[in-house]
């Protein structure tokens, strides 16, 4: 049961009292305990989760024994060209300047190029074959050194061709916005090892070389989940999470007051009006307040000895994908299920040669080295990575130097956490437009990523408007049993 915190009795309480009661009330309720960022639109005729006590999931137990307990998801905003990162195609590039196919493109779905004169555009960097046998872009050069580890597919598809619509697809199965995002399908359906941090928790970092596309908080929402679902942004600068630390002249025990006060207030107006939604709020005030202390001993990376810091390639608190990527990693030593980085800077629709030639720089030694450092400390195998763009980019030229955006086929990397390491799955034809070997769609990438998690997608429904919804939505989506160790 909720504490409810006495009234004072002695003159200098009272005043203490109702300075914060007074004057302070709505300022700490709504600003100092992190409303806004740990979310509030809670609707009021949705299930709720237990009011307190950390929530453990409707699949006790998983349908079946999981191979990966939690899911680093490193999402390259913008849409990465395959055919400068993962995918050589040498015939692509002996036909540099000459028309595109019409047998290939006629009739298809394009983005600023419909209508437009189709030229082939070769790659822009060299390709070249490692040591550990993968063949990929040569700046890629780390990548490339942890390839054992890592499954390349190379014939992933999606139905959207702009960044909202297909951020959303990727995240939640659906262009329309209102759907759960897949970590807060993992959090309701297998709780979080965290007692004081979110389950899901997304990062984001900004690159250089291309377009800045903003990426809308509904990309982490619980839809029609419990809204304690939602994933919960933390910065990489500045304050970790806006108005979560106290106010000046606040203490950490006037805060616990107030906490409690408005939770025993809010369980008073629940045994009222039953609100489902009311259980979920409390909830995330304890959160809240857990995080005030949590999250500054998280997000001081400063701790990791340097040659951490080396390996990842990052300065502490700086804000960079680098440094994300170690925050990722100690996140999910913490217990969060599912940790989401977005960098973006992806969008090269003019520039591709250089905007990749950045972005190689930004990301290489970062993705390796999270790789690196969880296989070190045992935690590859239970942990998930996930590379994956919103869609690809196109083998015809844009303005001469770039590329338009692509969602017939394009290249995603997945390690760790049950996956078959050292493996190419897939491909696309020979100038990189579709993908003709062993395609697969989003829902086929999420049913595999829950089965990986030890759920059988086809049986993980949610009742909403008196339908059964499934992330893998309702088509027939197929587990890529072939990708899996």
């Amino acid at each position: 049961m909720t504490h409810v915190p006495q009234f004072p009795r002695d003159d200098s309480q009272a005043t203490r009292w109702n300075h914060i009661c007074r004057r302070s009330f709505l300022r700490l309720t709504a600003a100092g305990l992190g409303s806004v960022a740990l979310g509030s639109l809670m609707p009021p005729h949705l299930p709720a989760a237990p009011a307190t006590g950390r929530w453990r999931g409707v699949l006790q137990p998983t349908h079946f024994p999981a191979k990966a307990r939690r899911v680093i998801w490193l999402t390259m905003a913008g849409g990465p060209s395959h055919l400068e990162t993962f995918d050589h195609k040498p015939v692509l590039a002996q036909m540099h300047g000459k028309p595109m196919p019409e047998s290939m493109t006629k009739g298809q779905q394009l983005a600023q190029l419909q209508g437009a004169k189709l030229v082939c555009f070769g790659p822009q960097l060299k390709f070249k074959k490692f040591d550990t046998g993968v063949e990929i872009c040569e700046l890629f050069e780390q990548t490339a050194a942890v390839a054992g580890e890592i499954c390349f597919v190379r014939s992933m598809t999606t139905e959207a061709i702009n960044h909202d619509p297909a951020h959303m697809f990727m995240n939640t199965g659906s262009q329309i916005a209102g759907r759960p995002a897949m970590g807060a399908w993992a959090v309701y359906g297998l709780g979080s090892e965290a007692e004081d941090l979110p389950g899901f928790v997304v990062l984001t970092s900004l690159g250089r070389g291309g377009q800045n596309q903003p990426i809308a908080a509904r990309q982490w929402s619980s839809g029609f989940l419990p809204s304690r679902f939602q994933g919960v942004a933390l910065r990489g600068r500045g304050d970790p999470v806006l108005y979560l630390s106290n106010p000046a002249g606040v203490s950490r025990d006037q805060q616990q007051d107030v906490v409690q006060a408005v939770n025993a207030i809010n369980a008073q107006y629940d045994a009222v009006v039953d609100d489902p939604e009311i259980a979920t709020r409390i909830t995330q005030y304890e959160m809240a307040f857990q995080m005030q202390s949590s999250v500054p001993d998280l997000m001081d990376s400063s701790q990791e000895p340097q040659h951490v810091l080396d390996l990842y390639g990052c300065k502490p608190g700086d804000g960079s994908f680098a440094a994300n990527c170690l925050l990722a990693r100690r996140l999910a030593e913490r217990g969060v299920r599912f940790i989401q980085l977005y960098h973006k800077d992806w969008d090269h629709h003019g520039g591709v040669k250089n905007g990749v030639e950045l972005k190689a720089q930004e990301i290489d030694r970062a993705c390796a080295g999270l790789i690196r450092d969880l296989k070190q400390r045992d935690m590859l195998k239970d942990t998930l990575v996930v590379w994956a763009g919103e869609f690809g980019r196109t083998p015809m030229s844009q303005g001469g130097d770039g590329r338009d955006h692509h969602n017939k086929g394009f290249t995603i990397w997945l390690a760790g956490g049950g996956i078959k390491g050292g493996l190419n799955y897939g491909a696309t034809d020979e100038l990189g437009y579709a993908a003709v070997e062993n395609p697969i769609n989003v829902h086929d990438l999420h049913a595999t990523m829950l089965d990986l998690l030890g759920i059988d997608h086809n049986r993980f429904t949610f009742k909403f408007q008196g339908l059964d919804a499934r992330l893998s939505g309702v088509e027939g989506a197929h587990v890529i049993r072939d990708i899996l160790a």
